[in-house]
């Protein structure tokens, strides 16, 4: 049961968030802030209100049927409203206990993509470059705004490495349970006996962290430029616009090489670095609160192999839901991955619950 304080906390809280909204007095900065408030409160304070008049409801049906003078019709239609009055309770219950359930801060935020060719070689890579493709579909669908900021290419045309910053609305929430590493089964293009091959990427999704989110003390970082490596000839980069960002209390180092420019490699490489401290940051408090939890929907461990893409059955499974789509060229093309976020982010909040 749900304390009965705290249903009247939300109830007087709306209340007072639509007294404050109705009126002139308040102040324009903190409109905006009451405004989200108020709409998600909205969503749950009619179910609130049901979950408090639950007793008393039920208490004047006990009467009816308590009640000798009752005749049959009415104690049929009063037991069958018992029922349904504890079914809605239930739910209500559900919906109030995820409502309160506390909010990871980082869900709205911006997203940073790290994509990297895992074991087979080249059809690895490959296949890293499939899982990009996948990402920047969804996100096109989703209307969101993907930006490289680094990119490795391989021999057979994948990709080695992949690092990419996804903007846009509650990315975080959306991709968060994509980090592990993703395995795929199918033909190589170069077999020629018709094996099915077995090859893996690692996906990271961190949050993208703000200024405000984490304070780096230059005094914290080595900076070394060096210069650029590429293809030879007149793309060769003449100047030391590499620059590679060494956060020396961790020892989290990022080198960027992709812009002429070292003042830009330097922007990028900051904004990989303040990604990757602030996930540090987030997994070691994560960790302290829950030690005793075994969360099968986990987002620290990349090395933990989440998802298997089965090409000859034309299947994509995951494993820590146990959730198998028989649709994998729609998978890849975006089509039914709102399917497995559902059902991973249903699982995450069903964890959380079980952990009140």
């Amino acid at each position: 049961m749900i304390p009965q304080k705290t249903i009247e906390e939300l109830i007087n809280k709306h209340m007072q968030l639509e007294k404050d909204l109705s009126s002139d007095k308040i102040d324009k900065k903190l409109f905006a802030e009451k405004s989200k408030e108020y709409s998600d409160l909205n969503e749950i304070i009619a179910d609130a209100k049901k979950y408090l008049s639950f007793e008393n409801d039920k208490t004047e049906l006990k009467k009816i049927l308590e009640d000798q003078n009752s005749d049959e019709e009415l104690l049929k239609m009063a037991e069958t409203e018992i029922k349904d009055l504890q079914i809605q309770f239930e739910k209500n219950e559900k919906k109030l206990k995820l409502f309160l359930l506390p909010r990871d801060e980082a869900d709205k935020k911006n997203a940073i993509i790290e994509i990297r060719a895992g074991t087979g070689g080249l059809e690895a890579s490959l296949f890293a470059g499939d899982l990009f493709k996948m990402y920047e579909k969804v996100s096109h669908k989703k209307k969101w705004l993907v930006e490289i900021i680094s990119i490795s290419k391989s021999e057979a045309g994948g990709l080695k490495e992949v690092i990419a910053s996804i903007k846009g609305t509650n990315i975080y929430s959306t991709l968060k349970y994509e980090s592990g590493v993703h395995r795929v089964q199918r033909v190589p293009d170069t077999e020629t006996q018709g094996r099915v091959h077995t090859s893996a990427a690692t996906v990271a999704v961190l949050p993208e962290a703000e200024e405000v989110d984490l304070k780096i003390n230059d005094s914290d970082l080595r900076i070394d430029v060096f210069r650029a490596g590429g293809p030879g000839g007149q793309s060769v980069n003449t100047t030391d616009s590499a620059v590679r960002i060494t956060h020396i209390p961790t020892g989290l180092s990022v080198s960027q090489q992709d812009e002429k420019s070292q003042h830009k490699n330097k922007a990028k490489g900051m904004k990989i670095l303040r990604a990757r401290l602030y996930e540090l940051e987030r997994t070691r408090i994560d960790q302290e609160r829950s030690q005793d939890r075994k969360s099968k929907i986990g987002t620290g461990d990349r090395s933990e192999r989440i998802r298997t893409y089965n090409f000859p059955q034309g299947r994509v499974t995951d494993h820590r839901i146990n959730l198998t789509i028989h649709k994998l060229e729609e998978f890849l093309e975006g089509e039914a991955f709102d399917e497995m976020i559902e059902s991973l982010t249903l699982q995450a909040q069903e964890e959380s619950l079980s952990n009140l």
